[in-house]
């Protein structure tokens, strides 16, 4: 089994540009002469994939930068040319890049931990035994309608990981603040920012089975529409340590997005009606009561295209003595629920969110998610203040 700490691998649906074919009729007018026909073909045009020759250092070569995005230029992935810093954040729209093909085509990626992970000092506690992962009962627009798919390019194709959406105490009512794992927007340690990150509240709302959704629209798929962000930030320990294996910087590995409806039109939590609220230094493991861990896994024996959760008492993981413990449940959900928020219930009785799908074990055993501090408050500060 694949585990859960690197994002699923979609297929990416081919980019065809197909050369036309036009023919002109000519006639004079004349008698039973034949209208004249010609046959020409016009020159397959050759996608531009470059770059403005230096990274952008003011709004104006920002710009610049989503401009060469639309043109194609998101696919050239050169080191050199890969945004990394968190004030370089570029996701300009590109209407129906996200169609049917490339959102439902979907393979999952590994990412692994060991099955066995050490103790440090005492930090780690027994690993739980698994918890079977339950099908959530759609329509997913009621029974969790702050949950969804996140979308997104990076060097190796076409991904996604699960999302939540979340409370903005600058807009109440109108929030555009999802959450998600760091690992999901950005590359960590070895590149930068991923491209055309868009986000799909209730996914596959009626819950069918992948082949079921053989050849369904795209508003069968995203039913209440496709969001793309326009603003992002996750910790800067995630950039400087995040890793694809081994679980470096699992501690820090989350993100909070703003977005923007793809065709206009109201906020994400008026178009779902409903946003979920974030509880930062929720107590450690036991005092924080049972964990719901809410996701889209991909890797068998699951499709991809139906959500699933799964709740229980958490205890402590801890990968690196020098940096916070995580939570840690048992669960059976495979590489896609990435990102997925941890819900708990709080002191007032109400719902929040407290943690997110960060790694797992190649067994599929558990799910571990970082404990949400003040690093985690000040990511989620620096997009409500950007967008307030």
């Amino acid at each position: 089994m694949s585990s859960i700490g690197r994002p699923f691998l979609a297929v990416a649906a081919a980019v065809v540009l197909v050369a036309t074919a036009s023919a002109c009729d000519s006639s004079d007018g004349g008698g039973d002469s034949k209208p004249a026909s010609t046959h020409t073909v016009t020159a397959k045009p050759k996608l531009d994939l470059s770059l403005p020759s230096s990274l952008p250092t003011s709004a104006a070569d920002l710009k610049k930068w989503e401009e060469a995005y639309k043109r194609g230029a998101w696919k050239n992935w050169d080191k050199s040319q890969w945004l990394r810093k968190a004030a370089d954040f570029v996701n300009p729209v590109i209407d129906g890049l996200w169609n049917d093909d490339r959102m439902r085509g979907a393979d999952p990626e590994d990412k692994n931990v060991p099955a066995d992970v050490p103790a440090d000092q005492g930090q780690t506690d027994p690993a739980p035994p698994p918890v079977t992962a339950q099908r959530v009962a759609a329509p997913y627009h009621r029974s969790a309608p702050d949950v969804g798919k996140l979308f997104f390019d990076s060097p190796q194709g076409s991904m996604v990981c699960s999302a939540t959406v979340i409370q903005d105490p600058a807009h109440p009512g109108k929030s555009n603040l999802v959450w998600t794992a760091g690992h999901c927007v950005h590359a960590g340690a070895e590149g930068g920012w991923y491209r055309n990150i868009a986000f799909v509240p209730a996914y596959n709302d009626a819950g069918q089975s992948a082949a079921a959704l053989k050849g369904a629209e795209r508003d069968v798929l995203a039913p209440y529409g496709v969001f793309w962000a326009d603003g992002a930030s996750t910790s800067q320990q995630w950039i400087d340590t995040g890793a694809e294996e081994g679980g470096s910087g699992s501690p820090y590995d989350f993100a909070v997005l703003h977005v923007t409806p793809e065709k206009g039109g109201k906020s994400l939590e008026e178009t779902v009606g409903s946003a979920m609220p974030v509880w930062f230094d929720a107590p450690a493991t036991a005092q924080v009561g049972t964990l719901d861990a809410w996701g889209y896994p991909a890797a068998p024996p699951y499709d991809g295209q139906r959500m699933y959760n799964c709740a229980g008492k958490p205890g402590r993981l801890s990968l690196d003595a020098g940096q916070p413990t995580e939570y840690r449940i048992g669960c059976t959900m495979t590489a896609g629920s990435s990102g997925g928020g941890w819900f708990a219930t709080r002191p007032d009785g109400k719902t929040a969110l407290v943690s997110n799908t960060s790694i797992g074990p190649v067994t599929a055993t558990w799910l571990a998610g970082p404990r949400l501090g003040a690093d985690a408050e000040k990511v989620y500060d620096a997009v409500v203040k950007k967008f307030s």
